[in-house]
């Protein structure tokens, strides 16, 4: 058994800002399932969102966020990050984080602000277009350069380990149910660690390899909402699933995103027959918000019979595109498509989770012991969608913010209880025998999210999705108790938990509003439903 002051699971925005800042006050493990750099944030490309500007304000960004979230958003939250976000934002570039700059006619050097869909003014701090791989790779050095960070790569969280799992007969553990370590598979030796904790931080990212087709790396199958919902903290809104709008459309490349910082420079939608349509959905037309401009495009491919929309830049100065999106320009001119000459083809693909693990502002979740940040918590600043690049901020906010609360929660007076940890028990389980089982299972989930539970939904898609994933559930549960466990098990594991609880929040939301659009139930319901929909295992 190890011991550790605190336990980061992820090596993202959220668990590496924490990471930093309590290192200062005890020893920290980051637990993380590939390399540390193997992160959603390390994929991100529009850049975070603060205010910056003499002509913006927090007022401004404030009631962008609001409008965003269709009536779900906690004002007090997104109040509290958008407020905190320049101090944060101060904290990335004194770890060297590099955004990009302009220089104006007086001389004087000021950041070069984005404007993205939702936004009314310029305000997203960027570093080209692979931003979220700048500060990824600054936030990792600095934690490299830490003594008392030990960053566990290709290390597995299993499943949390809380007072009721210990037979120990302590009054205390029996009065209050509490987070107080983790199972981790060591993924070279197969072995299985536990690591001892009374403050284990959750920074899992989302879960968008739930769905078939997703902008988001293979790591992101909803481990950390899996395994909170399993030790019995609260899970709210799984429902609003967001879909980006523009994910690339090419035979060749699975999950590579068009960022909405090209539209927010100019970029158009198009149908296959070169004419806008977006004006017939929205009247701020290609910079509506996600949910719209999604809605928008599945309903022009489905109108049309075309395979995709395109996304059109080509009126912008030769060179302006290579320059400002050197990233999306090299990938899509390998592929054959000159951004500056040609549309870019576009489909919608899930992006990003607006539910999560719940919490307030401090990234406490209803488990002692437990926090969550990042994408895998649900704080109430997204509300039922999404502010483009509110994300990145969040996470830096939070993880910041945790700090000061898990030491005030439990502080670090050495005087913690000594409990003992069982260690893990494998029993009778045998090596895994047929793991076409297993990638079978990860399919037929991923597909029938994709047909049943995407960017319109109904009654009777949900049900059929319960039906079967409950089949999927019994299934996984049969493997998972009766097979020594795998990356590919555990991760079939999370993910049919993941699903199954986006299912659940989705059939009992009735109403459309915001990500969650239902033909059974088209309109917005305040009086009944303007209220996050909560689940609970215990």
């Amino acid at each position: 058994m190890k011991r550790f002051d605190f336990v980061v699971v992820g090596s993202g925005i959220a668990g590496l800002s924490f990471a930093l800042r309590a290192s200062r006050h005890g020893s920290v493990a980051i637990v993380t399932k590939r390399q540390g750099s193997d992160t959603n944030t390390a994929w991100a490309q529009g850049g975070v969102a603060c205010v910056q500007s003499d002509d913006d304000s927090f007022d401004l960004h404030v009631a962008d966020t609001l409008d965003a979230g269709a009536g779900l958003c906690d004002e007090s939250v997104v109040r509290t990050i958008v407020t905190e976000g320049p101090a944060a934002i101060e904290a990335l570039i004194q770890l060297g984080v590099d955004f990009d700059e302009y220089t104006d006619e007086e001389g004087e050097v000021g950041p070069n602000l984005g404007l993205e869909g939702g936004h009314s003014k310029r305000r997203i701090l960027h570093s080209k277009d692979t931003t979220g791989r700048e500060i990824e790779t600054k936030l990792l050095a600095a934690a490299h350069a830490r003594e008392n960070i030990e960053l566990m790569e290709h290390h597995f969280a299993i499943d949390l380990i809380t007072t009721a799992k210990l037979d120990s007969g302590d009054a205390d553990d029996a009065d209050e149910r509490r987070c107080v370590g983790l199972y981790v598979l060591d993924e070279v030796s197969n072995e299985v660690e536990t690591l001892r904790s009374d403050r284990v931080v959750l920074c899992t990212g989302g879960c968008g390899r739930v769905y078939l087709y997703t902008t988001n790396p293979d790591v992101a199958s909803g481990d950390g909402v899996a395994m909170a919902w399993r030790a019995g903290a609260e899970i709210a809104n799984m429902e609003f699933i967001q879909f980006h709008p523009t994910c690339l459309y090419h035979h060749e490349v699975k999950s590579f995103l068009v960022s909405e910082a090209v539209r927010g420079e100019g970029g158009v939608l198009i149908d296959k027959n070169g004419n806008e349509f977006m004006h017939r959905y929205d009247s701020r037309k290609s910079l509506a918000p996600r949910d719209i401009v999604a809605r928008a495009i599945d309903s022009e491919i489905k109108r049309t019979g075309g395979p995709c929309v395109y996304l059109d830049i080509t009126d912008k100065p030769k060179g302006f595109v290579a320059e400002r999106f050197p990233n999306i320009y090299q990938t899509c001119l390998a592929l054959g498509i000159d951004a500056e000459k040609d549309p870019l083809p576009v489909v919608p693909a899930a992006h990003y989770q607006c539910g999560g693990v719940r919490t307030d502002a401090n990234g406490t979740t209803s488990l002692p012991g437990l926090w969550a940040i990042g994408e895998v918590a649900c704080t109430g600043l997204h509300g039922a969608n999404r502010l483009a690049s509110n994300s990145l901020l969040e996470g830096v906010v939070i993880g910041r913010r945790a700090v000061a609360s898990v030491i005030e929660t439990c502080p670090l007076n050495h005087g913690e209880r000594d409990i003992e940890l069982p260690g893990w028990v494998s029993g009778d389980a045998s090596d895994v025998d047929e793991l076409v089982v297993i990638y079978h299972n990860w399919d037929e989930i991923r597909r029938l999210m994709w047909d049943y539970v995407s960017i319109v939904r109904t009654d009777k898609r949900l049900q059929r999705a319960a039906t079967r994933l409950e089949n999927l559930r019994r299934e996984v549960a049969e493997f998972y108790w009766n097979f020594k466990v795998t990356t590919e098990l555990l991760e079939l594991r999370n993910l049919v938990e993941t699903a199954s609880l986006i299912v659940r929040s989705a059939a009992q939301r009735k109403e459309s509003r915001g990500l969650h659009y239902t033909l059974d139930h088209p309109e917005k319901d305040d009086q009944n439903w303007k209220h996050d929909s909560v689940l609970c295992k215990l």
